[in-house]
């Protein structure tokens, strides 16, 4: 229903906007105009002639109105021009801007799978044995994620409810496409979020308690291949296994960052209702 009347909204700018801009359709509205004031005498003459009352004064000041209007076209249409481009600017933004929420995260628009979430239901995955701390500590890694090596990967202070989703994502993407996967990051504090937001958009743009990362219910997460993470999007298997990983987390519930207007492929998160404190 938003959607329909942004449309409609945006085409009668447009129509509007059409008619002040061409002189053939200036003429058209003000021709229109003047046969609508036309018809308006009329059926005021038959009502003066019906009961035999003088309505001169009020055709008098309809047309004065009339030729009013016209002039103040004719006169400022730029500025009319003006205005309607400014009344359209806001539904075009939020046409094309697809909808935002707290710290620019954008809600998934996709259903979850009801065979996976069935799986989901029967099965308490455990999580994997912790990798070597090293792993974590290499050029690369940091490059792509600055001061991971001392970010929390401890399972078990993250919600129950988002980590069957997570770790039933990992058991999809080994056994289904070949991808061993690892988490960079679980619960993060409110400290280190805002040491990583005084970084720079780059880094992340929320603060404290304005990810999910507080609540435990988000984790950043990348590959493992030869026994080495795996995070750089400009290896083309990496990225294949980023949108692998987007559609079966999605598929499970989950929000994934790859939809995101700053994009965050190995970032995904449960948003359960009720918890995020908005400020």
């Amino acid at each position: 229903m938003l959607f329909l009347a942004v449309a409609l909204y945006f085409l009668l700018a447009c129509l509007i906007s059409f008619l002040l801009l061409f002189p053939a359709g200036r003429a058209f509205a003000l021709q229109m105009l003047a046969r609508a004031n036309a018809r308006v005498r009329g059926w005021f003459g038959e009502v003066s002639r019906a009961k035999g009352q003088s309505v001169a004064a009020i055709r008098q000041s309809s047309g004065t109105s009339a030729r009013e209007a016209s002039q103040f076209l004719r006169r400022h249409y730029l500025l009319v021009i003006g205005a309607l481009v400014l009344l359209a600017v806001p539904p075009l933004v939020a046409l094309f801007s697809g909808g935002s929420t707290l710290g620019g995260f954008e809600e998934s628009t996709r259903e979850v799978d009801t065979q996976v979430a069935e799986l989901l239901a029967g099965e308490n995955l455990v999580p994997p044995a912790p990798l070597p701390p090293m792993l974590f500590a290499t050029v690369e890694v940091e490059q792509e994620r600055p001061m991971i090596v001392s970010a929390s990967r401890d399972w078990s202070v993250m919600n129950p409810a988002y980590t069957q989703r997570l770790l039933q994502t990992f058991k999809i993407m080994k056994e289904r496409h070949g991808y061993d996967m690892a988490i960079l990051e679980g619960y993060r504090s409110p400290e280190r979020q805002n040491k990583l937001a005084a970084m720079g958009s780059s880094v992340t743009n929320a603060a404290a308690f304005q990810s999910w990362h507080q609540y435990g219910l988000a984790a950043d997460c990348a590959f493992v291949r030869n026994g080495k993470i795996v995070i750089s999007e400009k290896d083309p298997w990496a990225m294949r296994g980023y949108e692998l990983y987007g559609e079966v987390a999605e598929s499970l519930g989950l929000t994934w960052g790859g939809r995101w207007k700053m994009m965050d492929f190995g970032h995904t998160e449960l948003r359960l209702p009720g918890v995020m404190k908005r400020r």
